[in-house]
């Protein structure tokens, strides 16, 4: 079910609309300010929507690493287990 809930970003309060536990919104609020405040306190004089822009950027680059970690570690995976299968097929004989 969704419900409003407020979070603060930049010292900006937002109203979302969500089914997402409050707890876990108001992490991913955090994680964004805190995202945008790094930014902000290594650039001068940009302004919060170029600040804004370069975390998204920062964020999905962030999201396309994991994202490309965990197809790399599926594929070791199915590498690993047919090597294995393998090696029990050759044991037990066809």
């Amino acid at each position: 079910m969704e419900k409003l809930i407020r979070v603060r970003i930049l010292d900006h309060e937002y109203v979302i609309k969500s089914d997402i536990a409050e707890v876990e919104l108001q992490e991913i609020a955090r994680y964004v300010d805190n995202k945008l405040r790094e930014i902000k306190s290594e650039t001068n004089g940009l302004s919060e929507k170029h600040i804004a822009i370069l975390a998204a950027f920062d964020i999905a680059n962030e999201y396309f690493q994991v994202q490309k970690k965990g197809v790399d570690t599926v594929r070791n995976i199915q590498k690993r287990a047919a090597l294995l299968n393998n090696q029990i097929d050759s044991i037990v004989g066809d």
